[in-house]
């Protein structure tokens, strides 16, 4: 569905990104994960045709973007971090703007509209002027208008950026609904929204990718935490002949080790423990947490591909 191959973009002597590949199939969800100034929003826009890039090519549905923007974009919708909404407008004035830059007329419009306005619960501000509506209703109808032309891609870019608790509930449900008929893109620094609507991360660090992964593989990576009550000094070589330490915790008088191992193993680091006459008080697959990969990404340099 959507193919970035190398791609390059410079401003002067900044580069934003920086030799980035990805392929996403038809139907996924992508959470495309960063700090600020990560090249994130830089990537969307040359995928969407906003921007153009200083090297490499990027393909959706077989349109390559450069050549071919107005047919990639009529794919595409797209909610910027900050929409750009007209405040004296109603919200159904709005809508009914943006229906006609997308060349919906007559009962075709009329349906699109009932039907953006009931996936975003908007019926209640339906008459309202836009400048009178709350952060949470104004992002509802910036995602009500990229998903009026029903989209076979959508792009949203910090969809609950100021969304209070329960608004975000809203939004990610509304996220799973949309992905039912549309690629998604969910690009953000907030590391809850990933875990909790995505199905795949890219990981961009000062506009490279480092990871790219399904989140079920990441969080199920070969580990294991072995509890003993050994110090590092005379545990470590037992350990390492049978894979490596990757970290040692002390909590109190008990030593936590993470090994490098397949959780299959388990059986063999325990007759290996016991047989060294250490006492076992643990021994478990390694659970990692989306926090645990990020944070190791930021400070590693190699890109991990598990997709």
């Amino acid at each position: 569905m959507i193919d970035v191959d190398g791609v390059t973009r410079r401003f002067g002597d900044f580069t934003a990104v920086d030799g980035v590949s990805l392929h996403i199939p038809r139907g996924e969800i992508v959470g495309l994960l960063g700090h600020n100034g990560a090249g994130k929003t830089t990537l969307m826009k040359m995928i969407t045709g906003f921007l153009e890039p200083t090297a490499g090519s990027i393909r959706v549905d077989g349109h390559e973007v450069t050549a071919e923007p107005r047919a990639v974009q009529a794919l595409i919708g797209y909610l910027p971090e900050n929409c750009p909404l007209y405040p004296d407008m109603t919200v159904m004035e709005y809508l009914e703007f943006q229906a006609g830059l997308h060349g919906l007329a007559g009962a075709e419009r009329d349906a699109a509209l009932a039907r953006a306005v009931r996936l975003t619960e908007l019926a209640p501000k339906a008459l309202q002027p836009i400048q009178t509506l709350s952060r949470g209703y104004r992002q509802r109808v910036g995602v009500a208008q990229a998903i009026l032309h029903r989209p076979r891609i959508l792009i949203l870019d910090e969809p609950t950026n100021g969304l209070d608790p329960t608004q975000i509930l809203h939004m990610r449900g509304l996220i799973r609904d949309l992905a039912e008929e549309s690629t998604v893109i969910v690009s953000t620094h907030i590391l809850q929204e990933v875990q909790a609507v995505c199905e795949r991360v890219v990981i961009l660090r000062a506009g490279r990718k480092v990871v790219d992964a399904r989140l079920d593989e990441l969080q199920r990576d070969g580990r294991l935490r072995v509890t003993l009550d050994r110090a590092e000094a005379e545990a470590r070589p037992v350990l390492e002949a049978l894979a490596p330490v990757r970290r040692v915790e002390a909590a109190e008088r008990r030593f936590i080790y993470v090994l490098d191992a397949d959780p299959g193993q388990a059986p063999e680091v325990g007759r290996a423990v016991q047989g060294a006459g250490f006492a076992l008080y643990g021994l478990c697959p390694e659970q990692r947490s989306l926090e645990a990969v990020f944070a190791e990404a930021e400070t590693a340099g190699e890109v991990r591909d598990v997709a």
